[in-house]
């Protein structure tokens, strides 16, 4: 197995494929309303894509209307990074995977109660598992 603190660019590009390298490796963002997770309705846990650590529950998951699941808050504490981002003109905070570092989309401070955040990410940085009585 390999350590994804230790992996060279060419290993995260051959193990995360062209448009998951682009979002989780060099800050992309996936298109509103394309995301696979974005309509994601059933009971579970997202992972980081990258490294398989567990980032967010779907009871936190909500439709925020912007094009990409969106959550009140991480699975733990610890499970996401955040960074102030000034790319593009604006000042950001932008979400990390705790675990390897991976961009997973940005938080903004326009979410519902009880955090008043939202996490805004991206779909190909996620994987979901759906709970096991969800599974259909």
């Amino acid at each position: 197995m390999t350590d994804e603190k230790t992996m060279t660019e060419a290993e995260w590009r051959e193990k995360l494929g062209d448009e998951r390298y682009h979002i989780l490796r060099e800050g992309g963002t996936e298109r509103a309303f394309t995301g696979k997770l974005n309509g994601e309705k059933r009971d579970g846990t997202y992972f980081c894509a990258a490294c398989g650590s567990e980032l967010f529950e779907s009871a936190d998951k909500y439709d925020s209307g912007s094009g990409w699941p969106s959550f009140t808050a991480p699975a733990t504490d610890d499970a996401v990074e955040e960074v102030r981002d000034t790319s593009h003109g604006m000042v950001r905070t932008e979400a990390r995977c705790a675990s390897c570092g991976g961009h997973l989309g940005h938080v903004f401070p326009d979410g519902p109660p009880p955090t008043g955040l939202r996490y805004c990410m991206n779909s190909a940085s996620l994987d979901f598992e759906p709970d096991e009585d969800d599974a259909d």
